[in-house]
């Protein structure tokens, strides 16, 4: 991937930050261990305990989003 594009690759969060979106991911090709907020990868990466928190915190957004 030579050019990240934005609302693509990326996205300015409400604090100004870059935070790199799920097809950036999907095209890097692998969990880089940060915990990435759309890791695709379910955090494979991410040393315990941060990854089994990572994956519960997704799994009840997940649950806010579906009773919406």
């Amino acid at each position: 991937m030579s050019k990240w594009i934005e609302g693509i690759h990326y996205y300015l969060n409400k604090e100004g930050l870059v935070v790199l979106t799920r097809i950036f991911h999907l095209e890097r090709g692998y969990c880089c261990g940060n915990g990435c907020l759309h890791c695709p990868y379910d955090y494979e990466q991410v040393p315990e305990p941060r990854r089994t928190e990572l994956l519960r915190q997704r799994r009840q957004q997940d649950d806010k989003k579906d009773k919406q």
